[in-house]
């Protein structure tokens, strides 16, 4: 089978757009938390938490005429999309438009007032505020079509929607596409914008962090003191490349994309399977043929809630004792949902080029609940590793794991 090389990375996030904006607020140990003031409004919602992406650049390309059907989380993708593209020397390559590059990307679901839209359509009885590009914004799959728009892309379009593995999924079923040789390369990755209808999603489950007057000392994820998650926004794309291809062409290499695994819990919405939780790295350690003692960190989907961080504490330990260093990046970012997966798959691998990975903010004390992993808290650690595990774990029960390689 083909090799799988990173060729370009980028994002938007709470944090920052670019590895030295985020290396910097990772080494400060400090989030990108706030209080959502005009989420006070909402009667019965008890969080006002959320973390909003960095303000972002667009160019002249950005126009009433090219962003007519999108909504903000598809410009987002677009975005991250553009800088990734640029990143892996592809911009404007004749490769985007051959029909050999496709499209992998998901959200955990479309604009959502453009679905409010619709909504008040059935309330009201009315057609008003309806125009021809609300179902575009809303769509599940109206981040990776925007992005094919926009670019020309005639390659295939792979829509990842499944909540907060959308983005673990879209890299994953790209990497699988370039694998088994139907594309040369892929836009791979996922995105969400913040709204206080997901943060309802959650708090109707008591699973927001309720903190409201404390921003920054939450979410706390694995701590004996947490309370929930914080919902965020943001978007990060991989532009995956046929390794040979990538060679050929000069490409510098981020990493090697080695395995991928995925499965589902076939039993629950929203209560978390240890077996199938850990059946799911087995899959990606098989898939990249790799003992568990390969892999020198793991970054875990961590979201602070009650149910979730005991599952996945329980099924890494299954998996790998508590020899392996693990950290949450959802303590810094929050829970972006649908682009998640592609923003922790992109830090991770560069905090394996850099040899420094950040700890879980706000974890100062275990749950005792959780198994006896080796925590990375306080303060970052110098580490050097081949390999690195990147999970996530979505509402339905759909579980990912992603293996990257160091590529010197």
């Amino acid at each position: 089978m083909r090799r799988v090389a990173v060729t370009g990375m980028a994002g938007i996030s709470p944090i920052g757009n670019d590895w030295a904006s985020i290396r910097k607020r990772l080494g400060e140990y400090r989030n990108g938390v706030v209080r959502m003031a005009q989420w006070a409004e909402y009667d019965g919602l008890n969080t006002q938490l959320g973390a909003p992406a960095a303000p972002f650049e667009l160019n002249s390309r950005y126009h009433r005429k090219s962003m007519r059907s999108m909504g903000r989380v598809a410009l987002m993708a677009t975005r991250a999309s553009e800088l990734a593209l640029a990143d892996a020397g592809l911009l404007g390559d004749a490769l985007v438009q051959s029909g050999a590059l496709g499209i992998a990307f998901g959200s955990a679901a479309g604009t959502p007032s453009a679905i409010g839209d619709f909504g008040r359509m059935m309330e009201e009885r009315s057609t008003r505020g309806i125009n021809a590009t609300t179902y575009i914004k809303m769509m599940a799959h109206t981040a990776p079509v925007n992005i094919g728009v926009f670019f020309g892309v005639t390659g295939r379009i792979i829509t990842t929607s499944s909540a907060c593995t959308s983005g673990s999924q879209g890299i994953g079923y790209a990497f699988e596409a370039i694998r088994a040789g139907q594309q040369v390369a892929m836009i791979a990755g996922g995105a969400e914008e913040l709204c206080a209808t997901e943060a309802a999603v959650f708090d109707t489950l008591f699973a927001t962090s309720t903190k409201n007057d404390a921003c920054h000392t939450t979410p706390r994820p694995f701590d004996a003191e947490r309370d929930g998650l914080v919902v965020g926004e943001g978007a990060a794309c991989l532009i995956l490349e046929e390794w040979d291809h990538a060679k050929a062409r000069g490409a510098r290499i981020h990493a090697e994309l080695v395995g991928f695994g995925t499965n589902s819990d076939g039993s629950h919405v929203t209560q978390p399977r240890v077996d199938t939780m850990h059946r799911a790295m087995q899959l990606a350690l098989a898939d990249a043929r790799l003992a568990p003692s390969a892999i020198g960190y793991i970054n875990a989907h961590g979201t602070g809630t009650e149910q979730g961080d005991v599952a996945e504490s329980q099924a890494s330990w299954r998996m790998f004792g508590s020899q392996v260093p693990i950290s949450s990046l959802k303590s810094y970012m929050g829970h972006t949902l649908g682009a998640c997966g592609a923003l922790e798959a992109w830090v991770s691998i560069e905090m394996m080029r850099e040899g420094w990975f950040a700890p879980t903010i706000n974890l100062e004390r275990v749950d005792a609940r959780c198994a006896a992993l080796d925590y990375i808290m306080g303060q970052g650690r110098v580490l050097q590793c081949e390999y690195v595990m990147s999970n996530n774990f979505a509402f339905g029960g759909i579980n990912t794991s992603l293996i990257f390689k160091r590529h010197a």
